[in-house]
């Protein structure tokens, strides 16, 4: 009669588990956010949506229960509560209500992910690397060879970190000629420039940046940080202006190139102007440089405020926990307000300054993301640094801005209305 009882009792709890949901809390609540979206990006591999609750509670997420789920939740340190069906359908009508700026976005469908990264040992790390690879979400990595091959049409989305699509290697030169990394990465460009018939890397360079402005006008998602924001848009303005010294191509720039750009077929930048001395590590006047870098400590940015409801793109992209995120610098620190395009959304910055630290916008039927500095976790990140150990930074506001971006992708697309 007991062992009845017991069976009954059990199958009564399994029964009471399955009709629950799983609340994913993302703010203060939360232990680990940054694997919170790994696990996130699973569960839709697995074929287990979620609603993506904007403004809720740090922008939480909510799922049927399952023990598999709850077991890698455990596993992965990530913190998580079990709640009820009408609990669930409270907080759906609550955050839907028109009295509040919250809303509730369908996650579908996990993206595919592909990182630009070029071969060879670079001695610097990829923040997004570091944060998909301690999150446990998949990718695959692309150069110039699978970019013009059309190989971006395979993916969802794309990331390019400390990047120079215009052939100056970095801007390098001046400090790092001789060393043997430097050495090595000329060898790699040139030698694959070559394999696919151009005479220069810069003119490579210009391909592959036309390849993915075609991604992204047919659908694809472009996410950016550090060098890849600026150079990219300047490599594109410069199709057909020779803006390499002779150290970088094998002869001299067009020293009247600023008088030649043309920044119709730019992202996000115009009226910029280049540095075009090899041995200035700066590309042009977008980047503002590191005003604060002598105080870290009073460098911080804000992120805007955007109607969950209506503009539900820019409300993705700035859930957080909190709203003032600490500065960090990188080649490109962040980008001057003056020469950012109109059409562009400007999703946090340096509240009384010209700099604009994070900003996103629609190119045909795709979108754009950037990003100004290195490492959200390493204020001054130099050449040779050891990579940021995110077990120390699990809660970084800064790294959750740039997991965002992988979860945008699986939204189920909603118009948006102003």
């Amino acid at each position: 009669m007991k062992k009845i009882i017991l069976i009954i009792i059990l199958f009564v709890s399994s029964i009471s588990l399955k009709s629950q949901v799983m609340l994913i809390p993302m703010d203060l609540a939360q232990t680990n956010h940054l694997k919170a979206y790994g696990l996130v990006y699973w569960a839709l591999n697995q074929g287990i949506q979620s609603e993506w609750l904007l403004n809720y509670r740090g922008g939480s997420f909510m799922m049927d229960y399952h023990d598999r789920v709850a077991t890698e939740c455990r596993i992965r340190g990530i913190s998580f509560e079990a709640i009820s069906q009408s609990k669930a359908e409270e907080i759906l009508n609550y955050v839907r209500s028109e009295g509040v700026n919250m809303d509730a976005v369908r996650l579908e469908k996990a993206p595919k992910i592909a990182v630009y990264v070029q071969p060879g040992n670079a001695p610097w790390d990829d923040a997004v690397r570091l944060a998909l690879e301690y999150a446990e979400v998949q990718y695959d990595v692309v150069w110039d060879e699978e970019v013009l091959a059309g190989k971006l049409m395979e993916y969802d989305w794309l990331h390019l970190h400390h990047e120079d699509f215009t052939g100056q290697y970095g801007k390098f030169y001046a400090a790092f000629a001789t060393a043997p990394w430097y050495i090595q990465q000329v060898s790699i460009n040139e030698s694959m420039a070559k394999k696919l018939g151009f005479h220069k890397v810069s003119e490579m360079k210009k391909e592959v940046a036309l390849a993915i402005k075609k991604y992204v006008q047919e659908g694809g998602f472009l996410f950016a940080m550090c060098s890849a924001t600026d150079t990219y848009d300047i490599a594109l303005s410069a199709l057909d202006v020779d803006i390499c010294e002779v150290m970088f191509d094998g002869d001299p720039c067009d020293h009247r190139a600023n008088e030649k750009l043309d920044y119709t077929k730019t992202f996000a930048f115009e009226n910029f102007k280049l540095i075009l001395d090899p041995y200035i590590y700066e590309h042009s006047d977008i980047d503002t440089g590191p005003t604060m870098i002598h105080n870290p400590e009073a460098d911080y940015f804000t992120l805007f405020e955007f109607s969950a409801k209506y503009d539900p793109v820019p409300t993705m992209l700035t859930q957080n926990h909190v709203n003032v995120i600490k500065g960090f610098l990188g080649q490109t620190t962040a980008f001057r307000e003056s020469l950012i395009k109109d059409k562009v959304v400007i999703l946090g910055k340096r509240e009384g300054t010209d700099e604009v630290k994070y900003i996103y916008g629609n190119i045909g039927k795709g979108f754009f993301t950037w990003y100004g500095g290195h490492d959200p976790e390493d204020y001054q990140h130099a050449v040779g640094d050891p990579p940021t150990d995110l077990n120390l930074h699990r809660n970084s506001p800064g790294y959750r801005l740039i997991l965002n971006n992988i979860l945008f992708p699986a939204a189920r697309k909603k118009e948006q209305k102003t």
